[in-house]
Formats: C-alpha cells, sequence, structure tokens
C-alpha cells in the first residue's frame, strides 16, 4: 500500500461476509483461518479463503488472514504448514501476535502486527517495523498526539499505521487481560475469551463501603470514530479497521457502508489522497449505525478521557427512544411514539428500563396501528404479566427495526468499475480498447468486413449503445468513443463476443497488474528491544518466541501467563478506563475542589461478583488502573497444555 492511500479494512466471519464486505466498499477484508485465529469460533477453511481471495483481487482489495493467537512449540509446526496454505492460496497478509513465527521458516507473506502486539508506545512501534512487521494496529486507548507521535519515527514508505474506528471496544489493553485464564482456564490470547469485563460487580471502597451495586463497570460503549476521520487521516493513519469477526452479514453491510460513504467525501476534498483498491459502490439503503447492536457510541480516548465511555448499566443494546407507554392491559401495551411518522413492524424489538436501571426486551408478536396518529397497539410475544415495572409513562426504545432487517437481507450494494472504452478500425477490421480508471487495457479484435448500416445517421448512437451493454460484469461505461472514419454495421452477436473478449482481457491485464505485497526484511544486525526484561505481560508462550526477544537484546524472559507460572497476586488486567475516573473518585478531578481536595486517595478498591473477587489498583502516573487477582485451584488442577520454563530469576511485577 502507498503512503497516500487510505485503507477501509472491513471483518468477516464466513466466506459469505467476506463478499459482502467487498461488495459495500472494503479496501481489505481480515478473516479467521481454520485455527490460530484468536476467535475460537469464526473458522474458515482454506478452499473458501482462497475463493474469497479471487473475488477481491478482481477489485485489488486485499485479504488478511488471522493468525493471531500465542502459539505452543507443538502447534508451530502446523501453524507454520497453514501459512504456507494461505500464501499458496494468494492471501496477502498474515496478521500475527506470537513473535515466535519471524524466528520459523514462514513464506514471503506480508506480516501485520495484531492489536494483542499491544503497541502504545512509539519505541514499540519503530521497534516492530524494525523487526520485519509491514503493518501495524495501533492500541485503541491512544490521543491524537500520541498517535501523531508514533507517525513521526515510523518510515511510512514501509509501515502502515492501522487503527480501529468502530466495534466493540475490550476494557483491557489488547493482550494484557488474563481474567478469563486465571478464572475459568479459558485465554484471551488463544482466541478463548468468557468476557468478564460484560458483568456486573458490586465495587467496594478501601472501607469496606458499596459505592457501586451491580453495575457492569469494565463494559465500555462501543467505539465510533465517525467525527474523527480528518484528523485521524493528519495524525498519519492508513488503515481504518472495523471490528467485528463475530459480527453478523448486516452489521458488516451497513457498517462498510457508512464508512466507506464518509471515505468518499474525504478522498473527494482531498486529490492527494486516493483509495487503496478500485471501483465505486452504490448502495440500496442508507447506512445507518444505530440500526446494528451497539452499547451506545464513545470515540474514547482519540480526543483525550471523557466521562462518558462505559457502558455501565447493561452490556446488551439499548436501541434507540422511539416514544412512550400510553396505555397497559392484560394483553397488549399501546405506545404513543416521540415522531408520527415511526412505523412499527411486526417483530421489532423494543426494550425499555425497569426500576433497578436494568434493560428489558419486548420483542413484538403483531403491531397494529391504532386510529389516532402516532398510537400503536403492541401484541407481545411473551405474557404481558412478566414485563416488569411496565407502565404508563416509561421511555420505549427500539433496537430491532424488521422493516431494516429485511433490507439488508436482500442484494443492498453494487460494486463496479469505471472504463473508457474505444472502438476504432484495424487492418483486420475493428479492434475495442478498454481502460479501466487504474489505467489497466485490454483489447479484442474482430475480423470483419466493413458494412454500411441502412440508417448512417444513427448509426454512431446505436453501436455507442450496444458497447455501453456491459450487463452484469464488473464495469460501467464512463465515455465510449468511435475513432472511426465512416459509419459502420456490426452485427449484435459479433459485437458481443467483440465486448466479451475486451472485457475479458481487461481482466487478465488487471490480474498481472495486481503485484502481491512484498514481506519487509528485519533490520541487520537485530535492533534491540525498549527493555531488557520481560514479564508474563510480554505473552512468550514457546522457545522460539523466547529466541525472538533473547536476540533482540532481552536479558530475562518470563514464560507467559499461561504457562501457570504466576501463582500469586498480579495484574490480571491494565487497562485506561479508570472506575474511580467513572464514579467521581479521580484524586485529579478532587484537585481545587474546596472541602474536597486532599481528602480523596487513589486507595484499591474490590469488584465482587457472586464468589469472584477483584482488587483495583489505581496507577496514577500514567493513569492507568489495574485488576488484580490470581489464577484459581480449579484452573491449576486441570492439565496444563504445555509446561514452558524459560528463566531462572523471576522478576518482580505487579503494583502494591
Amino acid at each position: 500500500m502507498q503512503p497516500h492511500h487510505l485503507e477501509l479494512l472491513a471483518p468477516a466471519r464466513t466466506f459469505d461476509i467476506g463478499i459482502e464486505a467487498i461488495n459495500h466498499g472494503a479496501d481489505a477484508v481480515y478473516i479467521g483461518g481454520p485455527s490460530f485465529g484468536a476467535r475460537s469460533t469464526a473458522d474458515n477453511s482454506v478452499q473458501d479463503i482462497a475463493k474469497l481471495v479471487q473475488y477481491a483481487h478482481r477489485f485489488h482489495s486485499r485479504i488478511f488472514v488471522t493468525l493471531n493467537t500465542i502459539l505452543r512449540d507443538d502447534e508451530l509446526e502446523p501453524a507454520r504448514k497453514l501459512a504456507w496454505q494461505l500464501y499458496d492460496a494468494g492471501v496477502d497478509a498474515l496478521i500475527i501476535q506470537d513473535m515466535g513465527l519471524l524466528e520459523i521458516d514462514m513464506p514471503p507473506i506480508q506480516l501485520h502486527a495484531s492489536t494483542q502486539t499491544d503497541i502504545r508506545t512509539p519505541e514499540k512501534a519503530k521497534f516492530l517495523q524494525d523487526a520485519g512487521l509491514s503493518q501495524i494496529v495501533l492500541a485503541r486507548e491512544l490521543t491524537l498526539p500520541q498517535i501523531s507521535a508514533i507517525r513521526d519515527v515510523i518510515d511510512t514508505e514501509r509501515t502502515v499505521i492501522e487503527f480501529f474506528v468502530h466495534g466493540a471496544l475490550c476494557v483491557a489493553y489488547s493482550g494484557q487481560c488474563f481474567i478469563s485464564h486465571a478464572h475459568t482456564g479459558r485465554s484471551a490470547n488463544r482466541g478463548d475469551c468468557s468476557q468478564a469485563c460484560r458483568l456486573p460487580y458490586e465495587v467496594k471502597d478501601a472501607q469496606g463501603r458499596i459505592v457501586a451495586h451491580d453495575k457492569h463497570v469494565l463494559s465500555m460503549k462501543d467505539n465510533n470514530q465517525s467525527e474523527n476521520l480528518r484528523a485521524l487521516v493528519d495524525a498519519g493513519i492508513r488503515s481504518f479497521k472495523i471490528e467485528g469477526r463475530y459480527k453478523d452479514m448486516a452489521y458488516v453491510k451497513n457498517i462498510t457502508a457508512h464508512y466507506r460513504k464518509l471515505f468518499d467525501e474525504v478522498l473527494a476534498e482531498r486529490p492527494e489522497l486516493a483509495p487503496a483498491s478500485h471501483g465505486r459502490t452504490t448502495f440500496s439503503f442508507e447506512p445507518d449505525p444505530n440500526q446494528n447492536f451497539n452499547r451506545e457510541f464513545t470515540d474514547y480516548f482519540v480526543q483525550g478521557r471523557k466521562e462518558d465511555i462505559g457502558a455501565f448499566d447493561t452490556p446488551k443494546n439499548p436501541g434507540q427512544p422511539i416514544g412512550w407507554v400510553s396505555k397497559v392491559t392484560p394483553e397488549h401495551v399501546e405506545i404513543t411514539t416521540d415522531d408520527p411518522a415511526t412505523e412499527l413492524h411486526n417483530g421489532d424489538g423494543l426494550c425499555y428500563y425497569d426500576l433497578q436501571k436494568e434493560l428489558v426486551g419486548l420483542q413484538i408478536n403483531r403491531a397494529e396501528a391504532a386510529k389516532s396518529k402516532g398510537v400503536w397497539k403492541l401484541f407481545p410475544k411473551d405474557p404481558m404479566d412478566g414485563f416488569k415495572d411496565l407502565r404508563k409513562g416509561v421511555q420505549v426504545n427500539r433496537n430491532r427495526n424488521m422493516s431494516w432487517v429485511r433490507t439488508l437481507d436482500k442484494k443492498s450494494a453494487e460494486r463496479r468499475m469505471g472504463v473508457w472504452m474505444q472502438l476504432a478500425e484495424s487492418e483486420c477490421g475493428l479492434q475495442l480498447t478498454l481502460t479501466d480508471e487504474a489505467g489497466h487495457t485490454g483489447s479484442s479484435e474482430l475480423a470483419i468486413v466493413w458494412q454500411a448500416p441502412k440508417d448512417a445517421a444513427q448509426a454512431e448512437d446505436k453501436l455507442k449503445t450496444a458497447l455501453g451493454k456491459l450487463g452484469d460484469t464488473l464495469y460501467e461505461p464512463l465515455d465510449v468513443q468511435l475513432a472511426l472514419p465512416r459509419p459502420w454495421f456490426v452485427p449484435p452477436s459479433q459485437l458481443n463476443a467483440l465486448r466479451r473478449d475486451a472485457v475479458q482481457a481487461l481482466e487478465d491485464a488487471r490480474t498481472q497488474g495486481l503485484h502481491r505485497l512484498p514481506r519487509a526484511f528485519p533490520v541487520e544486525p537485530p535492533v534491540a528491544y525498549p527493555e531488557d526484561t520481560l514479564t508474563y505481560l510480554a505473552n512468550v508462550f514457546n522457545q522460539k518466541a523466547r529466541d525472538f526477544y533473547a536476540k533482540h537484546g532481552v536479558k530475562v524472559i518470563a514464560a507467559a501467563y499461561e504457562a501457570q507460572e504466576e501463582l500469586g497476586e498480579v495484574s490480571l488486567m491494565i487497562t485506561k478506563h479508570c472506575v474511580r475516573f467513572s464514579l467521581s473518585l479521580c484524586p485529579k478531578q478532587a484537585k481545587g475542589v474546596t472541602g474536597v481536595q486532599g481528602t480523596v486517595k487513589a486507595e484499591p478498591m474490590q469488584l465482587i461478583n457472586g464468589k469472584e473477587k477483584l482488587t483495583l489498583r489505581f496507577d496514577c502516573k500514567p493513569c492507568e488502573m489495574h485488576v488484580v487477582g490470581k489464577i484459581k485451584k480449579s484452573v491449576l488442577n486441570a492439565v496444563p497444555e504445555s509446561p514452558v520454563q524459560f528463566y531462572k530469576t523471576r522478576p518482580v511485577v505487579g503494583l502494591h
């Protein structure tokens, strides 16, 4: 990818979703292979990925495959074989976390740093560039100045900077969350997170007082950078990533279309920039991120720390307000819509908050418009007496609109490439030349003897119209030129064959014009890693990864948390989100507040969910929170997958 290209990078759980991501304007798609993909139920066969590659490459869109779990020693060889299979299938890049892969016989395929590599500093970014990674996705917690600082040390000719612009947010720095493994033995770094961050917790302060009850204090709203795209471009981001390898088809269609439209606006304003793939997309619907599952939206830390980034009340989709309850009967609920033009449908999903601020779902079996405009009688799927606190005056939201769902079930986008067409006389008859917007050309010849048309005045228009019928090809005519010294008659069947051959010749030229992304070479001699000691936080789980860091000057290397050697209390999650700040109990917030200053201290807190207890410790200098706990006996008693031990002296870690 060139430094002036902007890449819209969309997720795909399956081959079909990948195809629609391309059709809806993605410049690249990332998808899981048959294993090692950090999403345990989003696997795809190499054969399906090969078919997706073939389709994407027609638009010069790229396919990246995730190989981003940490690997045991016995998994390195299967991972290596899979990498070669994916390379042979035409895949453009592998997204990796485990540095052990850099020490084995990998194919000459481009390697990208996964979000799990936790890139927060210019030093780490520069190191990964020098180690041979061609695209690096930065931590989602970074601000615009921090992103710019990374851009300033990166050679943008060699390395593309990528950033998440939409989707669910992990509260922890990616790759720095071990709660799932500690509590269940299911490792987030191996694609099997149990999502402890979405649970409700009781929060207690150091004196044992309850400061929050049954709140989802580790659950973030969803990321949405729609308003910040121009600022992110200016800060150096060139690949814009949509989260969602677990998401459904409708989500990928809608969100890809939403950002495609926004980027087309940016590209129209800035002629010095260009899309990373070819073709224009038209949609049969108006994209709207609010229509998909979301926990409401935040732009997180991009513009600095904000008060309102958490989805503390519910990890579910609260939807959009549409009206209020005007009547409740034993059979139905009547609602009055805020906008009289709003239509409700059978199958719509509604919800409301009960008196405990819990979200209650209300699925509609039958929706009937009442005589009064904007009033609807709704007959729910479930019995009316089961709806807690449903009473007159309650606000109602809609979190599933069946009309919208049906729109996206159908064909909803078309992606075409513009071509200039020229028909000229040749030595043997006629030659048709097609030239696409990227400058590729395809020609075909028709051996035919000149025939005069019956109506010379209309012959030119008829010929142009017939040539421009590109039908179900990927192309649409930008202009049709006739470089003919005299009017011609061409039988329709021969003209169709001429056009078909020219289209095929252009396809062949485009295929030859798509060059494989080159693998970056690491700098020699190997550059020093920014630190000389690595704790379990570095996720080193195999001997080759250990060799990699040793080669780069690291002296002490601890095994990954999954090696189950960290038996005491350690940081199980490190996060930029701070519960103290969100509950207005931050010492920095209290500065200068009369009567409060000096009384608020960053003492530890406790999170309690049933029998699970976690300690919150606050590191105020970097403004970070550590969720501290220890591995459960039941996890330790289970047979470890693979014992790993690298070092003689254990480094001291954790906050006290």
